[in-house]
């Protein structure tokens, strides 16, 4: 009989298992990351993304956990010594990767963007350019990474990476929303501009209206489910450094001056003219450019007239003619639309100049005024933290960025308070290395949510206790 019993029992257990519904357990999403080095043409720095495995409307929501500025210069300053250019990149290499858990070393996205700097050092020198991308691909092949290569960014990937940088930040494509527990699509979603001025090129990238662009100009990107037709142009030799190594060749080849309008009265720069033939910006071919190995003094006058005079000659206005569609140099441009940031460059000098939001257009031009017009010895008393090597350009930079943003990208007195300038939003920079990693995740496969067969709590529950109590009968008979 207790044989029988214990039969019987095992007969309901099995009965009961196969009663109890098995399903399918959905583990949370793991965690992806992503490191992007922009590779500029003054300065390398590293920034590392995360987000999960489980995109929203295949596009990942990454967030920036790191950011690593690394020591020297530009990459393509290492055009004579390859190798340097690699090795320049470890320290921050290092500090990356000790932020994500070992296990997933191998996993993480690797990209370096070259911009301006090596745009440039491919147009002068094409085989150094090539090197320096292969040693510094020399290098990240030695981590245990997932590196998927380093190049050249055009430069009007450069600015549309910035608009969808500056636009995701603000919530324009896609915001969460605590009530439905979900990424929504903002209605009448209010999509801003970029400016990005950086050491070599400087670029603008909006949304302009549908009838004002040309199809030929447009650029289209696909976020979030939505697409997007944006007008972005870059201009190389339009940043600043460029622009003074351009206005010093004014200066000193076409005007035969050595009195620099934009330089403090009492600061004198001493230019070897070698280094103006050194540049595809500054034209070394020109036969005005003398041969020599030999340099000449600037000295300071603090004119912003004469700076803003100076600066306009870098710029053909004449290219455009009547042309309401063009902003300089012949190139077009259809009516600017909404709201901008400025950011890189367009920031930092006005930050120095310490303008706040909104403030009209009057008062910067008066701000830029009273800068251009103060000595060296009173700059260099009054800002002592300040680089010597930055602080006698403000002036020139300052009234470059007016020009600019007035007379080239055609904002007048009534859109200048549409530009915000600004370079962080929360914790994450503002510039072109998010929207790359965020377009870059719409090509990695989204992963299919890891699962395991479970069985629902409450049956599992029922179940495990009528197991027991059964043994428990079972041997109970077995030893009566």
């Amino acid at each position: 009989s207790a044989i029988v019993g214990t039969l019987v029992a095992l007969s309901i257990i099995a009965l009961v298992l196969s009663l109890v519904r098995v399903e399918d357990v959905a583990l949370p999403p793991t965690v992806k990351y992503g490191m992007v080095f922009d590779a500029g043409s003054s300065h390398t720095s590293l920034f590392m993304y995360e987000w999960d495995s489980d995109k929203e409307n295949n596009t990942g929501v990454v967030s920036q956990t790191l950011s690593c500025d690394v020591q020297g210069q530009g990459i393509s300053s290492y055009a004579s010594d390859p190798p340097a250019a690699g090795n320049s990149l470890r320290d921050c290499l290092d500090k990356a990767l000790q932020v994500v858990p070992a296990g997933k070393h191998r996993d993480v996205l690797v990209y370096l963007g070259a911009t301006a700097g090596m745009r440039l050092l491919r147009e002068q020198n094409s085989s150094a350019a090539e090197q320096v991308l292969a040693e510094v691909a020399k290098t990240m092949q030695e981590y245990p990474v997932a590196f998927k290569g380093a190049q050249i960014l055009t430069g009007e990937e450069e600015g549309a990476y910035g608009w969808i940088t500056i636009n995701y930040l603000l919530d324009s494509f896609t915001k969460y929303s605590p009530k439905a527990h979900t990424w929504l699509h903002p209605e009448a979603a209010n999509i801003f501009g970029a400016l990005d001025l950086g050491g070599a090129s400087t670029q603008i990238t909006f949304m302009p209206e549908g009838s004002a662009l040309r199809e030929s100009e447009a650029s289209e990107f696909t976020l979030y489910g939505y697409s997007y037709n944006i007008y972005t142009h870059s201009y190389l030799c339009y940043g600043q450094n460029e622009m003074l190594q351009r206005l010093a060749k004014e200066l000193i080849v076409v005007r035969g001056s050595f009195h620099h309008p934009c330089y403090p009265k009492g600061y004198n720069e001493t230019v070897w003219l070698p280094s103006l033939r050194a540049s595809p910006c500054t034209d070394g071919s020109d036969p005005r450019l003398p041969r020599s190995h030999s340099s000449v003094t600037l000295e300071g006058r603090g004119s912003a007239s004469g700076c803003l005079a100076a600066l306009r000659k870098l710029f053909n206005f004449s290219a455009c003619g009547q042309s309401q569609d063009c902003s300089f140099d012949g190139v077009y441009q259809p009516p600017l639309r909404g709201q901008f940031i400025a950011f890189s460059a367009f920031y930092y000098n006005f930050k120095f100049l310490n303008l706040t939001e909104g403030q009209p257009l009057a008062m910067v031009r008066e701000a830029i005024e009273g800068l251009c017009t103060r000595s060296w010895e009173d700059l260099s008393s009054s800002y002592p933290k300040e680089s010597p090597k930055r602080l006698p350009k403000y002036c020139a930079n300052a009234n470059y960025i007016l020009t600019l943003l007035l007379d080239a990208y055609r904002f007048n007195e009534s859109s200048w308070n549409n530009i915000f300038f600004q370079m962080k939003v929360g914790s994450t920079d503002v510039g072109w290395t998010l929207g790359y990693m965020l377009n870059l995740t719409n090509m990695v496969p989204a992963e299919a949510p890891a699962r395991l067969k479970g069985h629902r709590p409450s049956l599992w529950a029922a179940a495990i206790t009528f197991i027991i109590l059964t043994l428990v009968l079972g041997l109970a008979a077995l030893l009566l």
